[in-house]
């Protein structure tokens, strides 16, 4: 197989991969390192390298809008940010010193999560409506659009341990070359009460910086190449943009069933070819 027909093939599973993760708000990546790794034979800290590459490229640009239609939270965004850099950081670190056979386990298990995040109910949350006053004094109490001019307040509650999860979903970006988007939305839902969609938002804002943090790293130590990274994120770019569009029009719920059987089925293999030592 020769350089372009290689970028071809490449370039068209990222498209399907970025499709697939808009759909879901997952992203891309958790499909294309397994796939890359799994299908094309590629090294899987060359593979996660390109998919960070991906990820940084995707989050910036559907940050744009989310910021400029007020959903997003820059301020909370940017507090938590340093629990996440710091963690990729960790994460990228971690990458020479844990075997590839149980990053791919890890990898498996959080594909597992994904799988399941991707088909739950996802009722919205009203957001917390007792001050909590570390977020007082943090300042983290804005509002957000909920249609027809109107506007809801929210305050950010337990920030520490908001902040302690962002920061394993840090690790897991690096470590992974994922977004850990799931990680993120789960810590600013669950345990931040902030409202779902300022949630989903947010993370996507903060999922690019915690991308580039560790894909600073992953540059230094040579798992970055351009011939692999540049069509997977072209790839993964289109098909994100395609998904979004299609996402707002669309019903989703059988081809979100359809994606968590697929990373069910790449999970369970890289779970196996990790304790085998195939990877």
């Amino acid at each position: 197989m020769n350089d372009l027909l290689f970028s071809l093939i490449v370039c068209g599973t990222s498209i399907l991969a970025g499709f697939l993760g808009a759909l879901t708000g997952l992203g891309g990546g958790v499909v294309i390192v397994p796939v890359l790794a799994l299908l094309f034979k590629i090294d899987l800290h060359y593979a996660i390298g390109a998919s960070l590459v991906s990820v940084i490229a995707t989050s910036s640009g559907a940050a744009a809008a989310y910021v400029r239609d007020g959903y997003s939270n820059i301020r909370i965004g940017m507090f938590l940010e340093v629990a996440t850099t710091i963690g990729a950081l960790t994460g990228a670190w971690l990458v020479a010193k844990v075997s590839t056979s149980w990053i791919a386990v890890i990898f498996g298990v959080v594909l597992l999560y994904s799988a399941w995040m991707s088909v739950r109910k996802r009722a919205a949350s009203p957001g917390a409506k007792n001050p909590d006053s570390l977020g007082m004094r943090l300042k983290m109490k804005s509002s957000y659009p909920i249609g027809e001019g109107k506007r809801e307040e929210y305050v950010a509650q337990h920030i520490p341990g908001g902040f302690a999860m962002m920061y394993l979903a840090g690790v897991l970006s690096g470590l992974l070359g994922i977004g850990s988007g799931a990680v993120k939305v789960l810590a600013m839902d669950q345990v931040m009460r902030l409202p779902f969609k300022v949630s989903t938002t947010t993370s996507n804002f903060m999922i690019g910086v915690t991308a580039a943090a560790s894909a600073g790293v992953y540059l230094s130590r040579g798992y970055i190449l351009p011939g692999l990274a540049m069509p997977v994120m072209l790839g993964v770019l289109g098909g994100s943009l395609a998904g979004s569009r299609v996402l707002v029009h669309a019903r989703v719920k059988t081809l979100r069933i359809v994606f968590a059987l697929v990373i069910v089925a790449l999970g369970i293999q890289m779970i196996f070819s990790g304790l085998t030592g195939r990877l």
